[in-house]
């Protein structure tokens, strides 16, 4: 357990400690916005589309030496990007991180489920969520950190002693666990399920990172790639990015189906959605992301134009968060063992809603960190047991020999959530922003032209363009109407985000205990 936390740390602090650094980056390496677009996402968008594709790897050779294997890719990665001079061999360093994290994810989670029975089961995988929540939001602690010292690099470099310690590790004290092999269709490889599921997947994801960018619907910019010139006016490329995922994922169950009716190998096994915990835990899993995220988007952009926070301040502020994910996390096994890992979940479900709902109606133009860190730490209390105990009745009823699939798919459903709150959320804040700045310089007496200008910078730099405004002699009318603005914005996000947590909420309230304790694997 030591070394599979210490992997699932590496990977989750990577996906969230960029977006804090991205400044110095940016400064350091003169990139461009789309420079800087990408290095943020193309981490999320390589690893939510391998996820599947890996899960099944580790069942077929080996989770240890998959695990070992991402280990590997991710720090000679965060080489690359610790020595990248410029933007386009940063953002391949990260894709190749990408690459790492979806072999590193689904080995850990699925050696989990394989190892771990009874009473030891609830304990595991409360060690295991505890660090995903907890560790995503110590990501833009350790950001803001380096981003006060201008050390950027070191964010990367760091990596490498962490990943030769755990390639030593996972050798020495991680058992091998695979799928028990019979037969040649056992054997066979579904390459074109993993094309279409990385393919689907990966345009899904690129489709909810890029909407806020290029517009959900009709063009707001130029996009070019690969050569292809898409006008800024006219259709948006994004919803033919998400078409086009949608029907890659379409595809991926009627050739899955096929094989399975054929019986071939598959790299999705569909039936594992008719095990009535695993499909209401993966759909409960992406709506925790979308509030995970979608309020981390929200409230550091919050602190930032209302009160010009730096990075490190804005850490502190989220602080509470991954506390209360560690110490909730960690006694979420034992009160699993006592009340039942359903009952863990819905507990924490009703702790995060709650949290969210106060911060919600609370927030104000003063509001400052110190005024947000009661709602967070409860809102970490909350998400602690939910991430802790959700994973593991999602995955109690799920044959081993399919726990890779199954682990990629449930991590999957994570990633895709992630996206989509930063989407959903970020669409709510922006819109919000926006409208209410309108209309609180609709009677300040300036220009109707002025106006329209205020409004549009501000909803277009999501608030920072607030702090431009308390610094420019004679604009004390817009910056405080920019300052009430960003907190309309942000009770709206914020109510939005309770919003979906209570759907995850009443999906909670159908899960069961589990009926099963399959354990028969082979190791070795």
């Amino acid at each position: 357990m030591v070394v599979i936390s210490l992997g699932v740390s590496l990977i989750v602090v990577d996906a969230t400690i960029v977006g804090v650094l991205l400044p110095r980056i940016v400064t350091d390496l003169g990139l461009t916005t789309t420079d800087a677009e990408w290095v943020t996402s193309v981490y999320s968008l390589v690893f939510a589309a391998l996820l599947i594709p890996f899960g099944r790897a580790g069942d077929l050779f080996g989770r240890r030496r998959l695990f070992v294997t991402g280990v590997a890719v991710f720090a000679a990665a965060s080489l690359l990007a610790a020595v990248a001079g410029g933007g386009g061999a940063l953002i391949g360093a990260r894709a190749l991180q990408g690459v790492g994290a979806s072999m590193i994810l689904p080995a850990t989670l699925s050696t989990v489920n394989a190892m771990f029975t009874g009473r030891d089961r609830a304990v595991a995988f409360g060690i295991w969520g505890s660090l995903i929540s907890g560790m995503a939001a110590l990501g833009p602690l350790a950001g803001g950190a380096l981003a006060t010292g201008g050390g950027w690099r070191w964010a990367f470099g760091v990596n490498l002693p962490l990943g030769a310690a755990l390639i030593a590790g996972a050798l020495t004290l991680m058992p091998e666990t695979r799928r028990e092999r019979s037969g040649s269709a056992r054997r066979e490889i579904d390459w074109v399920g993993g094309l279409l599921s990385a393919l689907g997947l990966g345009a899904l994801v690129c489709g909810l990172i890029e909407g806020q960018a290029y517009g959900w619907w009709t063009s707001t910019r130029p996009f070019s790639m690969a050569g292809l010139d898409w006008p800024e006016s006219g259709l948006s490329p994004v919803p033919v990015v998400l078409g086009l995922g949608i029907a890659l994922i379409a595809a991926l169950v009627v050739v899955e189906r096929a094989r399975a009716a054929a019986g071939r190998a598959v790299m999705l096994d569909l039936e594992l959605f008719r095990i009535p915990n695993f499909r209401h835990g993966n759909l409960a899993s992406s709506l925790i992301s979308v509030g995970e995220l979608g309020l981390l988007f929200v409230l550091p952009l919050f602190l930032l134009g209302v009160h010009g926070t730096s990075p490190l301040q804005i850490s502190v502020a989220i602080l509470p968060l991954a506390i209360g994910a560690f110490l909730s996390g960690g006694y979420a096994g034992r009160l699993a063992n006592r009340r039942g890992a359903h009952r863990v979940v819905q507990i924490g479900m009703v702790l995060e809603v709650a949290a969210v709902v106060a911060l919600g109606l609370t927030v104000s133009a003063s509001t400052t960190g110190f005024g947000l860190a009661p709602w967070m730490l409860l809102y970490g209390l909350g998400l602690g047991l939910t991430s802790a105990q959700l994973t593991n009745v999602s995955l109690a009823d799920v044959p081993p020999a399919l726990a890779g699939q199954a682990s990629g798919t449930q991590s999957t459903a994570r990633q895709v959530g992630s996206a989509l709150g930063i989407a959903l959320i970020g669409t709510v804040f922006a819109t919000s922003l926006g409208g209410a700045m309108t209309d609180r310089l609709a009677g300040s007496g300036l220009p109707p032209e002025r106006q329209a200008a205020v409004a549009r910078e501000l909803r277009e730099s999501a608030g920072t363009y607030g702090r431009d405004l308390h610094r420019t002699p004679g604009m004390a009318v817009e910056a405080r109407a920019a300052d009430s603005s960003l907190a309309v914005a942000t009770r709206h996000g914020a109510l939005a985000t309770a919003a979906i947590l209570a759907l995850g909420l009443a999906l909670s309230l159908r899960l069961r205990p589990s009926t099963h304790d399959h354990r028969e694997e082979s190791r070795g």
